[in-house]
């Protein structure tokens, strides 16, 4: 876990309060059945929960090709040689 140092933390938190400031003066702002649509909205979107991961890749692809200049080398081919050893 990462430390702050406490001027940090209050930074955060000073934030965090401007932030609910901010949020009731807009809540204030609009038109009462706004407000309740809005916030119906937000309940259906955290009810649903987050969006599923995009579908998987065919099995032995890679995720992504490799870099120019670092392509895999392809296999060696071992050609048998005669008796005496040359080809």
């Amino acid at each position: 876990m990462t430390k702050h140092s406490p001027h940090e933390r209050a930074q955060r938190a000073a934030e965090t309060e401007r932030t609910k400031h901010i949020e009731a003066a807009w809540y204030a702002a609009i038109p009462s059945e706004t407000a309740r649509a809005f916030e119906r909205e937000v309940e259906a979107a955290r009810a649903r929960g987050p969006v599923a991961p995009p579908a998987n890749q065919a099995p032995g692809t890679l995720p992504n090709p490799p870099r120019p200049g670092r392509e895999p080398k392809p296999p060696k081919v071992e050609r048998r040689t005669g008796r005496g050893g040359r080809s």
